[in-house]
């Protein structure tokens, strides 16, 4: 199994993708793909993202998970319907033990350094920082990374084109997550655009 870290490196923006009807699910992931991103986060947001990650799973080329993970009954409906990661807005003991147990790739969210050292204690070493821009921006992370070297992130949350290069240039960040490759409504070949653009930001 691929590990946290690579899928990180796979790709400067992991989207962050929240669908509404899971017929869009596959034209989504072909357009998101064929830009250059491969890795795609189906939020659990929606009735329709179960469905969603069964589907993209079967795009060529695409690495599906799940985000907005918040409890272990969500982890194993998100592994059963095929996730190759998981995502979470925040950091629980209970779900970063039943990730370890799953042995699924695990990226938690975190905020504080607390949340950082709940994380050690668990032996996670990459992080959502999250939400990014809300909890202080670049100048928060660099502070919180600052006694935490051996960690690694994904800033997302309030993110846009504009000012990922800036997160992308911190030595800490990996990747970047960002809903603005896959706006709503948005034609498959506009958000190939889009996807190809971020994909430049490697």
């Amino acid at each position: 199994m691929t590990d946290i870290g690579t899928i990180m490196r796979t790709a400067p923006v992991i989207p962050v993708l929240v669908i509404e009807d899971a017929a869009d699910a596959v034209p989504l992931a072909e357009a998101l793909v064929a830009g250059g991103l491969r890795v795609l986060e189906v939020t659990l947001r929606t009735p329709a993202a179960i469905d969603a990650i069964r589907a993209m799973k079967q795009v060529e080329g695409a690495i599906v998970g799940a985000g907005t993970v918040i409890d272990p009954d969500g982890l194993d409906a998100a592994i059963d319907a095929g996730s190759e990661f998981i995502v979470s807005p925040g950091l629980t003991e209970r779900l970063g033990q039943a990730a370890n147990e799953r042995e699924i790739p695990f990226l938690p969210g975190i905020a504080t350094a607390s949340d950082l050292m709940c994380g050690l204690d668990l032996g996670l070493t990459h992080f959502k920082f999250f939400p990014a821009e809300a909890n202080g921006g670049i100048a928060a992370l660099k502070a919180l990374a600052g006694p935490f070297g051996q960690c690694r992130f994904c800033p997302t949350g309030g993110i846009t084109a504009a000012s990922a290069p800036d997160w992308l240039a911190l030595d800490p960040v990996l990747c970047v997550g960002g809903s603005w490759i896959a706006p709503k409504g948005a034609a498959p070949h506009d958000i190939e655009a889009l996807a190809r653009a971020a994909a430049a930001l490697g």
